[in-house]
């Protein structure tokens, strides 16, 4: 079995793999739009992707890829705690540092501590938080990593420098193909749009309340090309496997203007 993750190796998004997929063909790919079309195409099984964190909300291109894509299911999720450390040249003073490298995510992670502590550098987002690694060529330059990133040459600072020490990013597992209607899960996760009109989402989420599910998540977004209108992800606790769940779940299609089965793990 081949699994896809965001690269290179030492991401966070491969320690996740390495701990859904053990035993997998783990390979790297520079963009999450890869990924996705890796697994749709057939060129991968499986891939591991972040949805969500804990400090910044969704991962919006994630979601949105999900949405997109056409036979891929989530199918396993890990929440996975993050570490972020400021990484150096060996023997570099922190005072001395310019450029701070590493992917979007992390500098949003961290960013009240790059402002006080270095307010005058500059930020620059990379691919993945391994591939920041790479940016260091000088004393001025620092990356953003993982605590389990290992590098010759490299050090790490000591502390976690993550605006909140209690954070984690939620990954899932995501195959080609569709969910087996005898699958058992603890969470549901799917997308609908709703009518313009009073009460018109109230009328989605009706079945869930009167079906006892209880609601985990749900983000808004908006839907390309069709300015003022959204479509909205939700996440329940529920069996997939359980009849009386797939009748909440055909209650939410009937009230809804579009449905989609995005996972169930």
């Amino acid at each position: 079995m081949k699994c896809a993750y965001l690269g290179p190796c030492g991401s966070y998004s491969h320690l996740a793999a390495t701990k859904m997929r053990p035993s997998d063909e783990l390979l790297a790919y520079g963009s999450f739009r890869s990924i996705m079309n890796a697994v749709e195409s057939g060129e991968c099984d499986c891939a591991v992707i972040p949805i969500e964190n804990t400090l910044n909300g969704g991962v919006l291109q994630n979601i949105d890829l999900l949405q997109t894509a056409e036979g891929v299911v989530a199918v396993e999720e890990i929440s996975l705690p993050l570490d972020h450390r400021i990484a150096t040249l060996k023997g570099a003073d922190l005072d001395g540092i310019t450029r701070i490298y590493s992917h979007e995510q992390p500098l949003a992670q961290c960013s009240e501590y790059l402002a006080k502590n270095f307010p005058s550098a500059q930020l620059i987002a990379t691919s993945s938080t391994a591939a920041s690694l790479d940016m260091i060529k000088t004393f001025s330059d620092a990356a953003i990593v993982g605590a389990h990133v290992k590098k010759d040459g490299i050090v790490l600072s000591e502390e976690n420098i993550s605006d909140g020490k209690n954070n984690f990013t939620h990954f899932l597992l995501v195959k080609r193909g569709s969910i087996s209607e005898s699958a058992h899960s603890s969470k549901i996760y799917f997308s609908v749009t709703c009518v313009h009109s009073s009460g018109a989402l109230l009328d989605i989420l009706e079945p869930m309340r009167a079906g006892g599910l209880n609601m985990t998540k749900i983000q808004s977004r908006p839907i390309k090309d069709r300015a003022g209108e959204y479509r909205f992800f939700i996440e329940v606790e529920g069996n997939y496997a359980d009849g009386a769940v797939k009748k909440v779940l055909d209650g939410i299609k009937n009230s809804a203007k579009s449905f989609k089965l995005l996972g169930a793990y």
